[in-house]
């Protein structure tokens, strides 16, 4: 396609397929991975590539100082998204692997691993058929940079790097009642997770190098090499306080993790707010349309305009404003369709709100064309008597007809939500923008993968 001949219009159903069928992800992956391996045979290469379909495991790195719970959420997301959890522990137990008994051999001797050895046995894991099917999560690999940089030009590269932090004097306190069960390998402690089974209780062990010394020593040493290791991975890289209830650290990593990245891809967005009255709606709708250039279809505000031009299809609506009457669907799907197939919204995309009310109307909508790919679903707790006195500043609307209205909504809104199955669920019950900044990264970032 040349470009000097521009503007190109692209038919929107092919950035749509493109995002439906990962097409650009899938084509960005298999060009990194040719240009990694470099393979004789770059189409024999490409088929097994696509065939193994491996492009969407998890590949995650987890990083932290001892006591923050790296190994606990570690092992939840392998349990979760059913990958396979690599420790350094685990590598030097490795059965008939000439590295890990080279590596065995000298960890005794020394109490440390040659850098060479240790990224060799990653290696040599992480291309077995297990990892290559279901994915990977690197317990506390790599430790120091020069690692970091040689597992990357191997072509390991991660997709997620989750760096879980505590103050040091939180982590001392924590690593000094740390217990391990030796059977399940499960992590206890004293005060914070001690097990109800007196069974459990009678086989836990305490770990080596757990005392308040050593571990001051552990977190000098991982101050100094994690701050050389964390320019390594760019736009990749989350960092979660650990020091609240691991299973908050657990889902916000588990969020992370199943969100995928920003794409270059092109994509046109089709964004559809639905809400009760008061939640924010026609604000977010406003906000997206000055940001990105979207076109604001507001169904209410579009059946009026109808009305005021004398359209004919103004015609077919005024009698039923006049008797406050609901405008029946084929003609509100008729005006909507009328807006929707001009040029401006399927070049720059659209923004709507007021429409569909419930599952009909979704499936009316969908049965056109005109089927959004960003939906976002915000609910609002029973409005307050500020709330209330918000919504009662148009005289026609009564307290009686705002009840009706919001009851209405919540009735259809889990039709809704099951209908539109990857919904993104909002709390308009925030600040104007600290919604909107919600909305928006659902919009620039792909849409969170779903684990069965």
């Amino acid at each position: 396609m040349d470009a000097t001949t521009a503007p190109h219009h692209i038919p929107p159903e092919m950035p749509q397929y493109g995002e439906d069928y990962h097409i650009f992800e899938m084509m960005q992956n298999m060009l990194e991975q040719l240009l990694i391996h470099q393979p004789e045979d770059p189409i024999s290469f490409m088929i097994t590539h696509l065939r193994r379909n491996n492009d969407n495991v998890p590949k995650v790195v987890i990083l932290g100082p001892p006591a923050s719970g790296k190994t606990t959420i570690a092992m939840w997301l392998c349990k979760h998204l059913n990958s396979n959890l690599i420790t350094k522990e685990s590598l030097l137990e490795r059965e008939f692997s000439r590295l890990s008994l080279e590596a065995k051999n000298y960890y005794q001797v020394y109490k440390k691993i040659p850098n060479s050895i240790l990224v060799g046995l990653v290696q040599e894991r992480l291309n077995e058929d297990d990892c290559l099917r279901k994915g990977w999560i690197l317990d506390g690999i790599p430790e120091r940079r020069e690692q970091a940089l040689m597992i990357q030009t191997l072509g390991l590269a991660p997709k997620h790097v989750i760096v879980l932090n505590a103050p040091d004097t939180v982590l001392i306190e924590r690593n000094v009642g740390k217990r391990i069960d030796p059977v399940t390998g499960e992590i206890y402690h004293t005060t914070f997770d001690w097990p109800p089974e007196p069974e459990i209780q009678n086989r836990l062990i305490q770990p080596e190098g757990i005392s308040e010394i050593e571990t001051a020593k552990k977190l000098l040493e991982y101050h100094r090499h994690i701050i050389r290791i964390l320019p390594s991975y760019p736009k990749i890289l989350k960092t979660i306080s650990s020091d609240q209830p691991c299973v908050d650290v657990f889902y916000q990593a588990l969020t992370y993790v199943q969100s995928g990245h920003r794409c270059n891809a092109p994509f046109t967005p089709k964004v559809l707010l639905c809400g009760p009255l008061g939640s924010g709606k026609k604000l977010q709708a406003t906000l997206l349309a000055q940001k990105y250039g979207l076109v604001n279809i507001s169904c209410g505000q579009l059946l009026k305009e109808a009305m005021a031009a004398k359209s004919s299809f103004g015609e077919l609506i005024q009698p039923f404003f006049e008797k406050r009457m609901t405008v029946p669907d084929n003609i509100i799907t008729k005006v909507l369709a009328d807006r929707m197939e001009q040029q401006d919204c399927i070049q720059k995309g659209w923004v709507l709100h007021g429409f569909p009310r419930d599952l009909d109307q979704a499936r009316m909508l969908n049965s056109m064309g005109y089927n959004p790919n960003r939906f976002h679903l915000m609910y609002k707790p029973p409005p307050t008597i500020e709330v209330q006195a918000r919504l009662l500043q148009n005289p026609k609307d009564s307290e009686e007809y705002i009840k009706l209205q919001t009851d209405l909504f919540y009735r259809n809104s889990g039709d809704l939500e099951q209908y539109y199955d990857r919904a993104i669920i909002v709390n308009g019950d925030q600040d104007p923008y600290t919604v909107f900044e919600y909305i928006e990264s659902g919009i620039i970032n792909p849409l969170p993968r779903k684990v069965t």
